[in-house]
C-alpha cells in the first residue's frame, strides 16, 4: 500500500512513516508493490525485483511496510541483511467478517505473515493485542510494539460550525462520523446503522455519515465537523481514525478493539462499548448530550509521526547492532 496518482489516498501511513524517518535523518528507497492495480500477479517474479533493487540500493536493511504474502517472498529472497516486518492488522489478525473464499485469501496471508515473523530479523507490530497472534519466538524475541503515528500538525481542533459549513451539513443537527466505507465488512456499517437507529429514538436529528473515497487532506474537516466518531469494527491494529479524532479532540465510541481501551481509558467523554447496538446507542446518547469537546490531543505526545519515527530509527540502529554482534 502507497499513494498513486490513481489511489492517492492508498498506504498514506506508510507514506507519512518514509517522510518523517527522511525528517529524522534515515535515508529511505521506496519499492512500491502495487498489489491493488496488479492483483496477485504483483508478486510473480517479486524475487528478482527485489533482488534487483536491492542489488541497486545496497540497502543497510529492508523495511517490510506490512505483512502477508509479500513480507514472506522477501524474507525469503533477502537473507544478506536484515529484514524487519511491520504488521498492522488484518495481515497478521485475519478477518472473521469476510465473505468465505476471502477469508481463506485472507487466511492463506495470514500464514505467510507466521513464516515471515519466523525469519525477519525484527518485527514491529502496532498494539499489544498483536503480538499475541505472533508465532513463539518470532523474529527471536525483537519484537516491538510501536503505534502508527499521527500528524500532529494536520489533525488539530478546527471550529465546527466552519468545518459543517465546508461540507454542506445542517449546523443544528448531531453529526456522528462513521471513519470507513459501508461496504467493509470488518467495520460493520450495519452494527453502526443499528446503534444510531436506536439512538434516533431520543435524538431523532441525528445523521449518520461514512468517511470514504474521501482525500485523506479533508479528513480533518470531516472530523471536526462531526459530534462524535463511532468504531465498530470486527478487529483493529491500532486504528488511527480514533487517534486521529482525539487529535482534533472529537469524542469518541468505540468497541474494544485494538489499543482503544488504552487509547480512551484517560480521555474523560470517550468510551468503549459492548458489540452490541443498545450500548453503543447508550454511550453515543451520553457524549451528544454532554455535547462538548474532549481533552484527547494532550494524551498523544508521544505518538506524533515524529516521535515514532525516532522510536522506528532506534530498532534499526538495534537490528543492525545484533547482525553486526555489537552490544545494543
Amino acid at each position: 500500500m502507497y499513494p498513486t496518482p490513481q489511489d492517492p489516498a492508498s498506504g498514506v501511513f506508510v507514506e507519512q512513516q518514509v517522510q518523517s524517518l527522511r525528517r529524522a535523518g534515515v535515508e529511505v528507497d521506496v519499492f512500491h508493490v502495487d498489489r491493488q492495480r496488479r492483483g496477485a500477479g504483483a508478486y510473480r517474479g517479486l524475487r528478482r525485483e527485489l533482488q534487483r533493487e536491492v542489488d541497486r540500493v545496497q540497502p543497510a536493511l529492508v523495511h517490510v511496510a506490512y505483512g502477508g504474502v509479500m513480507a514472506a517472498l522477501v524474507t525469503s529472497a533477502v537473507r544478506d541483511r536484515p529484514v524487519i516486518v511491520h504488521y498492522r492488522g488484518s495481515d497478521l489478525l485475519g478477518s472473521r467478517a469476510e465473505p468465505l473464499f476471502r477469508r481463506l485469501v485472507i487466511r492463506i496471508g495470514v500464514l505467510a505473515s507466521r513464516r515471515a515473523a519466523a525469519r525477519a530479523s525484527g518485527v514491529i507490530v502496532v498494539s499489544k493485542s498483536m503480538g499475541a497472534a505472533l508465532p513463539e519466538r518470532a523474529a527471536s524475541g525483537n519484537v516491538w510494539v510501536v503505534p502508527s503515528g499521527i500528524d500532529l500538525d494536520r489533525f488539530r481542533p478546527l471550529d465546527r460550525r466552519d468545518c459543517r459549513a465546508r461540507l454542506g451539513w445542517a449546523p443544528n443537527k448531531k453529526h456522528i462520523l462513521f471513519p470507513a466505507g459501508k461496504a467493509r465488512p470488518e467495520k460493520r456499517y450495519g452494527l453502526a446503522e443499528a446503534a444510531v437507529g436506536r439512538l434516533r429514538a431520543t435524538e431523532p436529528g441525528v445523521e449518520l455519515h461514512t468517511l470514504d473515497q474521501v482525500p485523506h487532506m479533508d479528513v480533518p474537516t470531516w472530523i471536526n465537523a462531526s459530534d462524535v466518531v463511532l468504531l465498530t469494527s470486527t478487529h483493529e491494529g491500532s486504528p488511527n481514525a480514533v487517534k486521529e479524532a482525539l487529535a482534533c479532540n472529537v469524542p469518541v465510541v468505540a468497541v474494544d478493539v485494538g489499543d482503544v481501551r488504552e487509547r480512551l481509558t484517560s480521555v474523560n467523554g470517550c468510551y468503549v462499548a459492548t458489540v452490541t447496538a443498545e450500548d453503543l446507542a447508550e454511550k453515543l446518547q451520553i457524549v451528544i448530550s454532554a455535547g462538548i469537546r474532549v481533552r484527547g490531543r494532550a494524551t498523544l505526545a508521544e505518538i506524533s509521526l515524529d516521535r515514532i519515527a525516532e522510536r522506528i530509527r532506534g530498532i534499526y540502529a538495534a537490528v543492525l547492532d545484533a547482525r553486526a554482534g555489537r552490544p545494543s
